[in-house]
């Protein structure tokens, strides 16, 4: 195995080795061109695929981004799952990011550069609990994205959103002070004026 894994020291990842990142762990350069079988985040260096979501994920996700694209101000955009430039070995993909385009090529941008997001949200389904709930939220403030949203389901398939500003002395989430945990309705004025019937994003 020692053997195999000084082999597979190289430039670029391939197909058949980006299981063995070199001792330093791959970068973003080193990876980006690879064609996986499943969808994948760079994380401190080693790809780690992304679990399978379930319908409802999908639908709430797409309806969130919607209504955040229809109330949308200049200069902001909404994409989802597009990869975030952390630094070059950690290149997470929220469920949704709203960001600021100016000075980024439509055609040539590969990853938005973490300075550029206002808001990240994540939904949460069974294989993402620690990470949208620990992991990234952690990632994203120690970055500096002003806002953050944690989409829950709770057991009688009711929609809670949980929305953090940013603290900026400690460089950690702290609950929205007026509207911690949004049900039925989010209503917030950050990163611009938006209001989401969250009852609506739960029927077909």
């Amino acid at each position: 195995m020692g053997a195999v894994m000084t082999n597979h020291r190289q430039d670029q990842a391939t197909e058949e080795t980006w299981m063995f990142p070199p001792a330093a762990g791959w970068t973003f350069d080193q990876v980006k061109h690879l064609e996986l079988p499943f969808d994948w985040e760079l994380v401190d260096g080693v790809i780690v695929p992304r679990g399978q979501t379930k319908f409802w994920h999908n639908r709430v996700r797409d309806r969130i981004a919607y209504a955040l694209e229809a109330a949308a101000v200049d200069p902001y955009a909404v994409v989802i799952e597009q990869c975030v430039m952390l630094d070059d070995q950690n290149t997470p993909k929220p469920d949704a990011i709203v960001f600021d385009p100016r000075g980024l090529s439509f055609f040539e941008t590969e990853c938005v550069p973490v300075d550029k997001v206002a808001l990240a949200v994540e939904v949460v389904s069974p294989g993402s609990r620690q990470d949208d709930r620990v992991r990234k939220p952690a990632l994203f403030a120690g970055a500096k994205v002003a806002c953050y949203w944690r989409v829950e389901l709770d057991r009688d398939h009711r929609l809670a959103v949980h929305e953090y500003w940013l603290h900026a002395e400690t460089r950690s989430y702290i609950p929205a002070p007026m509207h911690p945990v949004h049900h039925d309705k989010l209503t917030t004025e950050v990163p611009f004026p938006v209001e989401i019937d969250l009852t609506a994003l739960t029927e077909f």
